[in-house]
């Protein structure tokens, strides 16, 4: 599933945000890798990731929703962001 332009942009902000990663996230595209590739986003900052997209978008994240590769790459966060809206 491929996120909505809407969607691809409320994630940027939040990683821009959560992160603090500052003109970085404009450079942010689908295939941009994540984990591993932000030092920024460790296991703490994952957390609060996952807290300000609840917070933003108005769901709940399970535990077992979770995984590396929920934030293997941007696409695949703007992904799973967009599929917890449309359940």
């Amino acid at each position: 599933m491929n996120a909505s332009q809407d969607t691809i942009d409320a994630v940027r902000g939040i990683l821009e945000q959560t992160l603090s990663l500052g003109p970085r996230a404009a450079q942010l595209t689908p295939a941009s890798r994540l984990l591993g590739a932000i030092p920024e986003l460790d296991s703490m900052a994952v957390i609060n990731v996952l807290t300000a997209m609840e917070d933003r978008f108005g769901f709940a994240v399970e535990d077992d929703e979770i995984d590396a590769q929920t934030f293997a790459t941007f696409g695949s966060l703007a992904a799973f962001v967009e599929s917890k809206m449309s359940a």
